[in-house]
């Protein structure tokens, strides 16, 4: 017998205990009961611990990750049915992004220091059960990337879905479920309950056997998980501005802008979501934004949309949900515009409107025109509100770049390109559809999802010198 047909006795041998435990074994993950959900979670992560070893998690993983790029076409079309949000063509570029480029077991470094008093490693190590919350903006692609994340940290993860998605984010969790058990991994490393609720996150926030919950999605969310008294990673909501000085590329500003907010219907919370460009260049932007495809409304059609897909209450707007990741062109309908070819709507307004301080999640770009450069930073920052998500800058002064990045204080800051390349779209660096500014890991991956523990030689133990 070789060390191939070994490996796969011991892996089936590993996946029939893992399937007789004396539990409701679940639909390929699914299960009815969100209990049950984290009692199977709970046993294949202690299998997932002890009896698997890095390479199995390396080799797991790039199962899942062939399974889910067989499928990321699918996964696009049923999101765009299911949710009725976004554009087709661009949730599969985000499939394929967390799909290609979400790290695995890579990035779990060990750190080690050797002295006279002996020798210390640091080491990842699992916490164990995790119970993610995920969005219907980004249904399947978070599932992808914090199944891959997590469990190359070693932990199990019991999903809580967006009910908006809840049947794409139920049939992907089982085909990377079916990837994993076929694959020699246990059965229930990746669970959901099947009718999501908040009766089901509370349980999940209370159960002894979750040791950290992740929210992905708006600040109401993260904030309700951090009173929790778990341990809480946090991805909350963005208002990402951006600023076009007058020393920038102007035409290539329009070129990037207009691909970043009109992507996916700018459903990512770090898509441009409002534009300040100094005076003396803002018609020429305006011009170039045109030019890419976006479409200009006047003042008072501005007035008139704004009417349809906000709400106000009290003197205070929010966003309609039921426009949140239309079509341009639909949206456009509604104020008696036919133009279905539009991806972008722009319009002029003051640093103070609904458009500009409220997250939108639309293709509506509000554009403000402001005189100097520090008028732009001033009121970028009042838009951002404090979410130190994402912003953006187009400009050659080095200094300004400074200054912006410096007041602004986001998690992701780009320069001179769409704010996609800030998750590996198309730039450098991997991909997450989890941005965990408001708890501060960042950008998360598989380390972000994993404690340190330090093991202790002494008495100079092992040291050859």
């Amino acid at each position: 017998m070789n060390e191939t047909i070994i490996k796969e006795i011991v892996r089936e041998i590993v996946y029939k205990v893992s399937m007789s435990l004396d539990m409701e074994t679940g639909d390929n993950g699914v299960f009815e009961k969100v209990e049950d959900a984290i009692d199977a979670a709970y046993a294949a992560q202690k299998l997932w611990y002890t009896k698997y070893k890095m390479e199995d998690r390396r080799r797991i993983i790039e199962a899942v990750r062939a399974a889910a790029r067989e499928n990321a076409k699918m996964f696009a079309r049923m999101i765009r049915d299911e949710t009725g949000m976004g554009r087709y063509e661009d949730k599969v570029t985000k499939n394929l992004a967390v799909i290609d480029k979400t790290p695995g077991i890579e990035c779990l470094t060990t750190e080690a220091i050797s002295g006279d008093s002996g020798l210390m490693i640091e080491e990842l190590a699992p916490f164990g059960v995790i119970g993610a919350i995920t969005p219907s903006t980004n249904p399947t692609e978070t599932i992808i990337n914090n199944t891959i994340s997590m469990i190359g940290g070693g932990n199990a993860v019991v999903f809580n879905v967006h009910p908006g998605a809840k049947k794409v984010c139920a049939v992907c969790l089982q085909i990377l479920h079916k990837a994993i058990v076929e694959n020699g991994g246990p059965a229930n490393l990746i669970t959901m309950q099947r009718e999501p609720d908040m009766e089901a996150v509370n349980k999940m926030a209370s159960s002894p056997k979750i040791r950290l919950m992740v929210g992905t999605g708006g600040m109401g969310m993260v904030n309700a998980l951090l009173k929790s008294g778990k341990k809480t990673i946090g991805a909350g909501a963005g208002n990402p501005p951006v600023i076009v000085d007058d020393t920038a590329d102007i035409k290539k500003a329009a070129r990037e802008i207009y691909r970043g907010a009109s992507f996916d219907n700018n459903l990512l919370c770090l898509a441009e979501k409002e534009v300040f460009v100094m005076e003396s260049v803002a018609d020429e932007l305006i011009r170039n934004m045109c030019g890419e495809g976006a479409r200009l409304i006047t003042e008072e059609e501005t007035a008139r949309l704004l009417e349809v897909v906000f709400k106000k209450k009290n003197g205070v707007y929010s966003v309609d949900k039921k426009w949140v990741g239309k079509d341009a062109g639909i949206i456009l309908e509604s104020i008696g515009i036919h133009d279905m070819e539009c991806r972008l709507i722009m319009c002029q307004v003051p640093h103070d409107h609904p458009f500009v301080l409220v997250e939108q999640l639309m293709p509506v770009l509000p554009v403000v025109r402001c005189k100097t450069f520090e008028e732009c930073v001033q009121y970028a920052v009042i838009a951002e509100n404090g979410n130190r998500h994402t912003a953006s800058i187009f400009s050659k002064n080095v200094d300004r770049m400074t200054r912006f990045a410096k007041e602004i204080e986001t998690t992701i800051f780009t320069k001179n390109a769409a704010t996609l390349v800030g998750v590996g779209i198309g730039g450098e660096g991997h991909t997450t559809m989890t941005i965990a500014g408001p708890t501060g890991e960042g950008l998360t991956c598989a380390r972000s999802f994993t404690r340190r523990r330090r093991c202790m030689l002494a008495d100079g133990g092992l040291r050859v010198i």
